[in-house]
C-alpha cells in the first residue's frame, strides 16, 4: 500500500510539473498585456524589442537633453514637457514640446509649443511653432534644409507673412499683409535690399 502511495504521488508531482512548466512556457511567450483606468506617471520611454529607444513622454524635470543612438546625456535645461521621437538608431528626430509660467514678478517667461521633424543627423526640416513671451511673439510653420527656406506664418508686429529663401537662408521674396490690412510682395537681392516693391496702389 505504501509503495502504491508512493508511486501515485510521485505520479501526481511528475504531471503537475509538466502543467507548470507548459503554463510557464506558454505564458512567457504570450504578450502581456494591461489595462488601466487612469495612469499619472512623470516619464514613459517607449522601446522596440530589441531595448531601441523610439519615444519619450515626459514632464519638464525628466525631459533628457540630445540622446544620440540611445546615449542619453546629463539632465538638460529644456524648460518645457513634451514627447520626444527617435529614429531606428535611437537618436532624436523630433518631438512635440509645450510650457507657459510666468516669473515671481508676474511676466510670463516660456509661452507656447513647438512640433517639429528633424532631417537625419542634423536639425528640424520641418517645424510647427507658437512662441508668445518677453522675448519673442510669433506663430507658424518653417520648412528648413541646413538653413531656413520657407516661413508662414504672423511675425511680431503682428505682420502675416509669406518668406521664401535661397540655400544660404536669405530672405529673397516676402509676400506681407500688415495688421490694418495693407499688403504687398518684396523681391530681394542676397544682401537683403528690396529691389522692387508691389503693393495694389502700385498697379
Amino acid at each position: 500500500m505504501t509503495s502504491f502511495m508512493t508511486k501515485s504521488l510521485i505520479a501526481v508531482s511528475l504531471i503537475a510539473n509538466g502543467l507548470l512548466t507548459i503554463l510557464f512556457l506558454t505564458g512567457a511567450a504570450a504578450p502581456r498585456q494591461t489595462t488601466f483606468d487612469e495612469i499619472t506617471v512623470h516619464r514613459i520611454n517607449v522601446v522596440e524589442p530589441d531595448g531601441t529607444l523610439r519615444m519619450i513622454i515626459s514632464d519638464k524635470t525628466r525631459l533628457p537633453g540630445v540622446i544620440v543612438k540611445g546615449k542619453e546625456p546629463p539632465p538638460s535645461d529644456r524648460p518645457q514637457a513634451g514627447m520626444l521621437f527617435y529614429n531606428d538608431e535611437g537618436s532624436e528626430n523630433g518631438g512635440l514640446i509645450f510650457g507657459g509660467r510666468k516669473d515671481s514678478s508676474g511676466n510670463v517667461v516660456d509661452s507656447g509649443g513647438s512640433l517639429s521633424f528633424d532631417k537625419y543627423g542634423a536639425n528640424q526640416i520641418v517645424q510647427i511653432a507658437g512662441v508668445d513671451d518677453k522675448t519673442d511673439q510669433f506663430a507658424g510653420m518653417a520648412v528648413s534644409d541646413n538653413n531656413r527656406r520657407v516661413w508662414v506664418g504672423r511675425a511680431a508686429d503682428g505682420d502675416s507673412m509669406l518668406s521664401l529663401m535661397d540655400a544660404n537662408g536669405r530672405k529673397r521674396i516676402v509676400l506681407r499683409v500688415t495688421a490694418d490690412g495693407h499688403s504687398s510682395l518684396e523681391f530681394l537681392d542676397a544682401t537683403g535690399h528690396v529691389t522692387k516693391r508691389m503693393s495694389p496702389e502700385s498697379m
